[in-house]
């Protein structure tokens, strides 16, 4: 579900624009897709953007009015995702604690794949966007493993695609597919719908030039 006015979600796409995470072209997903266009937050990179990134998480995340306890960010996108809203988040007045995981398992110092705050209580999860949802259902494991409770998912851009590769695609999107199997609230900063209003009222002749084949490409595999 997209919770945030049409203002945010136009300043999100401006900024991802800006910092050159959200670019247009011809793109090959994991899916053997060809996208017009491509976003890859790892491209946050340094600490300016990632402090504007997690106020943008922060807004969303506030914004939903869901009740949560504290913060939970997948290795590896998410461990960084997932700091940096919990600093917006105590700028914000909202003091929350954050943990993340290791993907292999220390068996010294402290030792277990989970770092960071103890994990309790109502717990948002925290990633860039949902292709498979692999890291979702990963995450989903590890929290329910130690008595918490997964309460929502936070990510920057809902894609608004059907699931499935170029041949096999299938009826629901990745975000709907992890909202119904898990009985958990997606929230996105944006989505490819505000994307294409961005791009329809930009004054920019040379972005919208590419609304056509984000059009033709939600026109294919849009949910």
């Amino acid at each position: 579900m997209s919770v945030n006015s049409e203002q945010i979600q136009s300043d999100f796409i401006q900024f991802a624009l800006e910092a050159k995470v959200l670019s247009f072209g011809e793109f090959k997903t994991k899916a053997g897709r060809l996208s017009p266009y491509f976003f890859n937050a790892g491209l946050f990179n340094d600490g300016a953007h990632l402090g504007r990134l997690g106020e943008f998480y922060a807004q969303a995340l506030l914004g939903s009015k869901i009740d949560f306890d504290m913060l939970f960010g997948p290795a590896y996108k998410g461990i960084t995702l997932a700091a940096s809203t919990a600093i917006a988040l105590a700028h914000a007045g909202r003091n929350t604690p954050f943990a993340y995981n290791r993907k292999e398992a220390k068996d010294h110092g402290e030792g277990g794949t989970l770092i960071g705050a103890p994990v309790h209580g109502r717990v948002v999860i925290i990633d860039d966007v949902i292709s498979a949802g692999t890291s979702v259902r990963e995450s989903v494991d590890l929290i329910e493993r130690v008595g918490a409770k997964p309460c929502a998912v936070l990510i920057a851009l809902d894609r608004m695609e059907k699931s499935g590769d170029a041949v096999n695609i299938g009826q629901y999107s990745a975000v709907q597919s992890v909202g119904q199997e898990f009985g958990l609230p997606v929230i996105a900063i944006a989505n490819l719908d505000s994307l294409m209003r961005f791009l329809q009222q930009s004054h920019d002749q040379q972005l919208q030039t590419h609304l056509p084949a984000v059009q033709n490409y939600r026109a294919r595999y849009g949910i």
